[in-house]
Parts: structure tokens; C-alpha cells; sequence
């Protein structure tokens, strides 16, 4: 267990995960907490990341950082998404090990499982059978870095646990048109929508101004240079068009929840309580969600509610659906002690509103 006065690095902490679980240690009284923005520490650059582990000495870390995406994204960029994420975790648990750190916590992702794994997908799905083609660079660098926690553990001691988080959303997060995820992407394109509806050009300049696109210059750009580029994205007058057919099933979890659980295992549990009984060891991983799905069809209509947003959603099933189905298996998690709070419905009320309180 870590102490009140506990040094605690959190990689990543102004982003979606990390800077909701700097907020978590915050309300349970853990106040010795160290961050870094990219500015000040490219955690791409082995040189800058050991000096600032030989500068700061935490005693635990916290591993959210990372190059991370949507299927576009993770379709176009794919060198990226693994040299990048590779690099980060080669540097970080490297050099946290290097240093004598006693505990880390690990943020993968539930990408790491097989395209066609059985449903609901537990942790010794992993490495079973072929991974989904539009994320497999990210996933692979993921389940390498699981991999190098667990290998760790088993040859030199450690206790570096990693947890894998289901599709997460909430405050903070990414909603940039051309990489964000898909819940957050679905509310701002429905937003937008909503305004161009309304020919609403000022509230359009104001959120593309906060938000910009690439190529436009939101606050000189015409009305209908704006619909040009909003075209582009799938968002018209009339209609919104989403990328696949609506059909795949997804399972959320607020940010916040997220950060809840991270926080609840590296301070309550170690590597000997996930190994206990196993002769062999391996897919010590947790995995971390709710245990409950909707289709994205379901999912936009529930935005669509909320958002207000009263014209057509069209489907392009000309675009890649990804993987069908990924529907975590939290009973490894619920039998650690923790159960998500915050259900979808709630969940997209408090990100939209979240949303539309940015100036």
C-alpha cells in the first residue's frame, strides 16, 4: 500500500484518463503528485525521460500516457501508433524499473483481444487468434507493454500491473473532427450538425475557432466554406452521415469510473493476488468496463436525444465497421472489489454539457 506521501508520476496527466486519475489520487488525500506536459518532457526521448526519473525519484507511476486515436486515425497512421507507443512505454516502465520504482500501473486498452474472441472477452483471450486489422500497430504495441510489466514481475520482482479499459469518454476528452474516438466524434459531429441545421454560422465559428480543422480558417472563412469543410466530415444541412453500418456493439465507461478503478488497483492490489493458483503465469492484465453494450446505432440515437439534433442520420457502409463486437469480462475486476457508477445515458448528458461549458 502506498503512504499519503507517496511520490506519484502520472504519464499523461492532462489527458482523457490520466488527468481524471490525478484528480481521483487528489480526493483520496494523495497530494505528492508529479506531472509533465509534452512540452516539458517528450517521452519519446529516452535521454530527457531518464534524466527526469534520476531528477524526481517518484515511488510510483502512473503509465497513461499514449498515441492513441480512432479508426481513421489508426487506419492512415499506423507507423506512428506503434513506434510511438513503443517508445513511450520502453522509456517509461524502463526507466521507472531502472530506478527502483515500487509500483506502476500500466493503461492498455481492450483492443489488445482477438477480432473474433468469445464474448464477453476474458483476459486469457489474449495472443489466441488474429487481432482486428485497423488497429492492430496499437494493439501490438499495447500487449508488448503488458507483456514487459508482467515479465518484470516474474524475473526481477516488481509490481507493475496493467489494466485495459474498455472504449472510455468524458471530461477532457478528444474531439477533434480528424482522430478523436467515436463518442466523443458522434457528439461533436451532432452538435455541428445541429448548428448548420439551424444555419447558426456564428455558434459554428465559435466551436471550429476552440476546435479548428485543418485548411480553415474558422474566423475569416465564408458560410460556405464552412459547409465545405463541414461536407467533408460527413456533416451537411440536411443529414449527418457516420462512418459503417450502425450494427457493431460497443460497451462504454466514463472517464471518471475509469480513473476510479486504475486508482483502487494500484492501491489495493499486486501481481502476487492476480498469480495466486496459476502454474503458469501469464494475462495478469485486468480488464476494466462495465460489462454491458449498445449498438453504434443506439448509441447515436441516444446522442442525438441529448444533443437535440433533428435531421437524418445516414450510415456509410462503404466505411470500415471494425471489430463487431468487444464486450469486456469484468470478473476479475469485480472480484478485486470494484463496479462501475456512472451509466451511459448519465454519461452522455455530463460529457455533452462538459462539451458545450468549453470556451
Amino acid at each position: 500500500m502506498l503512504d499519503k506521501d507517496s511520490k506519484i508520476y502520472v504519464a499523461g496527466h492532462r489527458g482523457l484518463v490520466g488527468s481524471a486519475i490525478w484528480n481521483n489520487l487528489l480526493s483520496r488525500g494523495y497530494t505528492n503528485l508529479v506531472g509533465r506536459t509534452h512540452r516539458e518532457l517528450d517521452l519519446l526521448d529516452g535521454e530527457a525521460v531518464r534524466r527526469f526519473f534520476d531528477e524526481e525519484r517518484p515511488d510510483a507511476v502512473v503509465l497513461a500516457a499514449a498515441h492513441v486515436g480512432g479508426i481513421m486515425a489508426n487506419s492512415v497512421y499506423r507507423a506512428d501508433f506503434i513506434y510511438q507507443n513503443l517508445q513511450i512505454q520502453q522509456n517509461v516502465i524502463g526507466e521507472a524499473w531502472r530506478h527502483g520504482v515500487k509500483k506502476l500501473l500500466f493503461l492498455g486498452s481492450t483492443c489488445i483481444y482477438p477480432r473474433e474472441a468469445p464474448q464477453p472477452i476474458t483476459e486469457d483471450a489474449l495472443l489466441t487468434s488474429p487481432l482486428e486489422y485497423t488497429n492492430e500497430p496499437y494493439a501490438i504495441a499495447k500487449i508488448a507493454g503488458l507483456k514487459l510489466c508482467e515479465s518484470l514481475n516474474l524475473q526481477y520482482g516488481t509490481d507493475y500491473i496493467a489494466v485495459m479499459p474498455t472504449n472510455l469518454y468524458g471530461p477532457n476528452d478528444n474531439f477533434h473532427l480528424e482522430n478523436s474516438h467515436v463518442l466523443p466524434a458522434m457528439v461533436r459531429k451532432m452538435h455541428l450538425a445541429k448548428l448548420l441545421r439551424a444555419a447558426d454560422f456564428d455558434a459554428l465559428r465559435a466551436d471550429l475557432t476552440r476546435l479548428p480543422v485543418s485548411g480553415l480558417d474558422a474566423a475569416t472563412a465564408s458560410e460556405s466554406e464552412i459547409a465545405d469543410t463541414l461536407a467533408r466530415f460527413g456533416i451537411y444541412p440536411d443529414r449527418l452521415e457516420l462512418w459503417g453500418t450502425g450494427t457493431p456493439l460497443r460497451e462504454f465507461l466514463w472517464s471518471e469510473d475509469m480513473a476510479d478503478a486504475s486508482v483502487h488497483v494500484l492501491l489495493n492490489v499486486s501481481f502476487a493476488d492476480l498469480t495466486k493458483g496459476k502454474s503458469e503465469i501469464r494475462n495478469t492484465h485486468i480488464n476494466v468496463g462495465t460489462g454491458k453494450e449498445l449498438t453504434i446505432g443506439a448509441l447515436a440515437e441516444l446522442i442525438r436525444a441529448e444533443v437535440g439534433y433533428e435531421g437524418e442520420i445516414r450510415w456509410d457502409a462503404t466505411k470500415p465497421d471494425g471489430t463487431m463486437r468487444k464486450l469486456c469480462d469484468v470478473t476479475k475486476l469485480h472480484s478485486l472489489g470494484w463496479t462501475h457508477r456512472v451509466e451511459l445515458p448519465e454519461g452522455i448528458s455530463r460529457i455533452y454539457s462538459w462539451y458545450l461549458d468549453q470556451k
